[in-house]
């Protein structure tokens, strides 16, 4: 089977001289047409989409041609472009809201929540046979996915201060409500039928406020991931992705064989194992899936590794993994390496880091 591979990626928008996040995401998608890029809940963010691919080379080659046109589109607005989980330097308003009928009504409607959606994500596609799969193997899956946000932390700072945490957009998320582990069930008219409900009870309007760490595409047939931070490094992407496509097609290859999942309905482990990922990122322990016990980062990732291994040479993806892993273990997380150029020099220069890794 081909699991074919595609990912979106938010990007702040800001001035180039301060460093802070300003509103002008409208004026960089007036230079840079609308295909590929759109808007966000905020004037502060713009995403953009890449096409669908079969191998990681050629996801690496599309996200780093899309990071070259946004730097130079930004550039001529006086303009940058940051791919992480929050910038230092925000301001918290509900003016900034894009001005779109459907987002006007999710500011209305969730007021704070919104007005502080100042975060960026990237968000990971893989092809699955069908919505059935897709929903069956989200339980699959699931265990696996606080070691991928881990690797993407990059989001230490919030409004000019230092969180403790490696990723605070994972704490800011988890305010949605229907942010979190996605749950697990027998097929997708169960989960739509849970998802009808949802929807019934006016909390949500729609199915694209399904925020789950993975959920199944409304639109597509894939899998969707959603639990990492936006990544300043176009690397640290296509191993998220890499390691992604080989969960999806492992637990397709289970669910083939006729594998039960055995859910015992208990996730409450699965939040604690996010949370465990946003605080401490790579330079802290992890939740091991195997264990459900605390275990260094690099180990979870390297036993992660080993126990993907047949998915990922299925894909051809083992050795690009493998050295991707190996320097993302090497560099640390996007969020361990910011704090460490604000301690060596300061809070620009880290930003400046930032819009250098990005671009």
């Amino acid at each position: 089977m081909t699991v074919r591979i595609g990912a979106e990626e938010e990007f702040h928008v800001l001035d180039a001289e301060s460093g802070r996040l300003v509103p002008r995401a409208g004026r960089l998608l007036e230079r840079l047409g609308t295909t590929g890029f759109s808007s966000e809940l905020q004037q502060s963010a713009v995403e953009s989409n890449s096409e669908v691919h079969d191998t990681l080379d050629g996801l690496y080659a599309d996200l780093s041609g899309t990071r070259r046109r946004l730097a130079a589109a930004a550039a001529q607005e006086g303009l940058a472009v940051v791919a992480a989980g929050t910038v230092p330097l925000a301001r918290v308003t509900p003016r900034d809201v894009t001005a779109d009928p459907r987002f006007r009504r999710m500011a209305e409607e969730y007021r704070r929540v919104a007005d502080e959606q100042l975060i960026c994500s990237a968000q990971v596609h893989a092809d699955v046979p069908d919505r059935d799969t897709a929903v069956r193997a989200m339980c699959l899956v699931s265990p696996w996915l606080p070691p991928l946000l881990a690797l993407s932390a990059s989001s230490p700072y919030w409004l000019g201060s230092d969180t403790g945490y490696a990723s605070w957009r994972t704490m800011l998320w988890q305010r949605w409500p229907t942010a979190g582990p996605a749950g697990c069930y027998r097929d997708a008219a169960e989960y739509d039928a849970a998802v009808a409900e949802l929807i019934g009870s006016g909390v949500i309007s729609d199915t694209g406020m399904l925020y789950q760490d993975v959920r199944p595409s409304a639109h597509q047939r894939t899998l969707e991931l959603r639990i990492g931070d936006a990544c300043p490094r176009a690397e640290t992407v296509v191993l998220i992705a890499g390691l992604f496509r080989a969960l999806v097609r492992d637990a397709c290859h289970r669910l083939e064989r006729g594998a039960d999942p055995r859910c015992d309905g208990h996730h409450e482990w699965l939040r604690a194992a996010g949370w465990r990922a946003a605080r401490s990122g790579l330079e802290g322990p992890l939740v091991d899936p195997w264990t459900r016990r605390a275990a260094p980062a690099h180990l979870v990732l390297r036993r992660m590794l080993h126990r993907l291994r047949p998915a990922l040479e299925a894909s051809g993806d083992f050795v690009t993994v493998r050295d991707l892993l190996d320097e993302a273990l090497a560099a640390g997380s996007a969020a361990d390496r910011l704090r460490r150029t604000v301690r060596e020099a300061d809070l620009p220069t880290g930003i400046d880091l930032l819009v250098t890794e990005t671009r």
